[in-house]
C-alpha cells in the first residue's frame, strides 16, 4: 500500500533553512582615516593598504 511522504509545515522547513541564508557584509574602522572599510581591501579614501601609498588619495 502506498504511503504519503510525511508533510512538513513552511514553519518547519523554514526553521531548517534559517542558518542557510547569506551572511552580512563585514566593515572595519580603518586606523588612519577613520573611514569603515572591508578587511583585506585598500581603503578608497587616502588610498592606503597595509600603510603603504597605492592610489592617490581622493578629494572629497
Amino acid at each position: 500500500m502506498a504511503v504519503p511522504k510525511s508533510k512538513i509545515t513552511p514553519s518547519r522547513r523554514g526553521m531548517r533553512r534559517s542558518h542557510d541564508r547569506l551572511p552580512g557584509a563585514t566593515y572595519i574602522e580603518d586606523k588612519d582615516s577613520g573611514e569603515l572599510r572591508r578587511p583585506h581591501h585598500i581603503d578608497l579614501k587616502s588610498g592606503k593598504y597595509r600603510g603603504r601609498q597605492v592610489l592617490e588619495p581622493q578629494d572629497d
